[in-house]
């Protein structure tokens, strides 16, 4: 099944509406002009997969990493992408990034025991 076009194929300006549903296991047809109202509308097949991964790996990139093969900085670009196309700007209301490396320092101090979930958290949001 095709996705949902978001913007007419001939013009590529005006936004389309939709005007009927149609159920293939009894026949019904359902018409008029129904309002689509997503953020996720607009977003392509592979951003709509990666958003499925992201759920699966209920937002961990350390899994998603495993899963998709792909870096963490990559797997940020993409989630930034599609934040983006669902009409929001990523990181306006953050502060400014821990830098990877220190991240990922916390996070081994925090698996080899040597600081608490506490401490990780308080570092890994305050730098």
């Amino acid at each position: 099944m095709n996705p949902l076009p978001t913007a007419c194929p001939i013009c590529q300006a005006g936004d389309l509406t939709v005007t009927g549903f149609f159920c293939r296991e009894c026949d019904s047809r359902v018409e008029g002009r129904f309002l689509v109202e997503t953020p996720f509308a607009g977003l392509t097949q592979e951003q709509m997969e990666f958003a499925a991964t992201f759920i699966r790996c209920e937002g961990k990139f350390n899994r998603m990493e495993e899963e998709l093969g792909m870096s963490y900085p990559t797997l940020r670009g993409r989630l930034h992408e599609m934040i983006r196309a669902m009409g929001f700007e990523p990181g306006r209301d953050e502060p400014a990034p821990l830098p990877e490396k220190a991240r990922r320092q916390i996070l081994e101090q925090l698996e080899a025991g040597a600081i608490d979930y506490e401490a990780a958290m308080e570092q890994l949001q305050n730098g």
